[in-house]
């Protein structure tokens, strides 16, 4: 695997946190922004990377960052350490015994009227729109053991749908939270060996799970690398199907693969699951010499159609082109839907450009963005009355090489092509990471 400097450019960490107020603008903010956005990532305490690989990147202490809109200005930007054991631990000793040990590093989420941080496998962290910090979650009490950061809630009932990947037993338990934040099932899920399992579907009626070519390998840490994951030719690429509310689950054979981000899935009729994904061919494949990792290939759009009936996948891709981090309208989340955006990847260390695809018609938009500039997955923000689907807008976040600083830009949900309607100048970056979320006024 190329190796690059994580400490530098738009992957560079930040040694402090910041509070910046009125922040100038370019264009004009759509005056139905009226919230926050919320975006997640690893930043190390001392403000500096140990070591220049995705391994050394991923499991850094959580940062967010929020920027506010209203009334069409942008009114502040405030970046924050997630308060957590490891925080305390060099920050507040005192209190590191009082506070959650977790990593909330990946993701953000609003469900039963808390909002949380989102850990890879550990137990979510509750926080506000503003990024105060307020410990281990009260109304969610079925997930204190840990979860998945990408769980799946559904629009129509509020339910959502998780699981908990694990190294040791049991490896896999599927779970369902009510809209009122109680557990309603937690099933054991009997699999082979633990694996890397990063993402998930739902449709109406089924949950989807991810059981891939990418495990664990504990000898790797005697070796020196800090997260013992491979790729592993031996294992059997598979979907497993489960009703919503548990059950059976229904393994699928598919081609080796990988897949770190699902797209949606949904019912295409009484026997036919569809599921799209970013889907890579290989992924953190051991060089032939044990000595680091061969060059991830580029992720491409997939499709998988599930034949309940006959108990058979048809497999194929959608694109070409490179492309992570993908986003839909969540109004349609498990549902049939037809707009789906994405970070365009021109190389395996570049995540530049946002690609705007029409599922019903095969065409693509495009926002480009200059060489040397990166940036961040685009959130859609549906405009509050919305009809359709792409009526809304689309936030990124945007790190300028020139000027060692980031923009929030804010697009035309049905015509990115058009530029941008407004740029929210900051004097300050926000690194590269993970995933965020819109969070409107009033469940701010």
């Amino acid at each position: 695997m190329s190796t690059f400097d994580l400490n530098t450019g738009a992957t560079a960490a930040l040694a402090h946190e910041t509070d910046l107020t009125d922040l100038p603008v370019d264009g004009e903010l759509p005056p139905g922004l009226d919230g926050v956005l919320v975006r997640n990532g690893p930043n190390p305490l001392g403000g500096r990377f140990e070591g220049n690989d995705v391994l050394s990147w991923w499991p850094q202490p959580a940062m967010l960052h929020a920027i506010e809109l209203r009334d069409g200005r942008a009114i502040g930007y405030r970046n924050r350490w997630a308060r957590t054991r490891t925080w305390a631990r060099v920050h507040a000793p005192e209190q590191a015994d009082a506070l959650p040990d977790t990593n909330p590093n990946v993701n953000v989420l609003r469900h039963a009227g808390e909002t949380l941080a989102l850990a890879e496998g550990g137990a979510p962290l509750v926080m506000t729109a503003g990024l105060d910090f307020g410990g281990a979650s009260q109304r969610h009490p079925g997930l204190a053991a840990g979860m998945t950061a990408h769980p799946k809630a559904d629009p129509e009932t509020g339910e959502l749908m998780s699981f908990r990947a694990h190294w040791e037993r049991p490896w896999l338990r599927y779970g369902v939270t009510g809209a009122d934040g109680q557990p309603l099932v937690d099933q054991l899920i009997e699999v082979p060996g633990p694996s890397m399992m990063h993402d998930m579907a739902i449709t109406a009626r089924y949950s989807i799970l991810l059981d891939l070519n990418v495990a664990y390998d504990f000898s790797m840490l005697q070796r020196g690398y800090r997260m013992p994951l491979r790729w592993h030719d031996e294992r059997q690429s598979r979907l497993g199907v489960i009703p919503r509310h548990g059950g059976p689950v229904r393994w699928f054979e598919v081609a080796p693969c990988f897949i770190q981000h699902v797209v949606n899935a949904y019912d295409a009729d009484d026997t036919t699951v569809v599921l799209d994904v970013v889907r890579y061919p290989e992924y953190l494949r051991l060089s032939g010499r044990g000595a680091g990792f061969e060059d991830n290939p580029l992720g491409v759009l997939w499709r998988y159609e599930i034949d309940l009936a006959r108990g058979m996948v048809s497999e194929r891709a959608l694109d070409e082109a490179g492309i992570e981090l993908p986003r839909i309208n969540e109004g349609r989340t498990g549902r049939s839907y037809r707009y789906a955006y994405a970070v365009q990847q021109p190389t395996n260390q570049e995540m530049r450009g946002v690609v705007r695809y029409d599922l019903t018609t095969g065409a693509t938009q495009q926002y480009r963005v200059a060489p040397g500039d990166q940036n961040s997955e685009p959130v859609f923000v549906p405009r509050p009355g919305a009809r359709d689907e792409d009526d809304g807008w689309v936030l990124v976040c945007v790190y300028r090489q020139g000027s060692d600083t980031s923009d929030v830009v804010v697009l035309d949900g049905r015509d990115l092509q058009a530029g941008p309607l407004a740029t929210v100048r900051l004097p300050s970056r926000i690194p590269a990471g993970f995933h965020g979320a819109w969070l409107p006024r009033e469940a701010a």
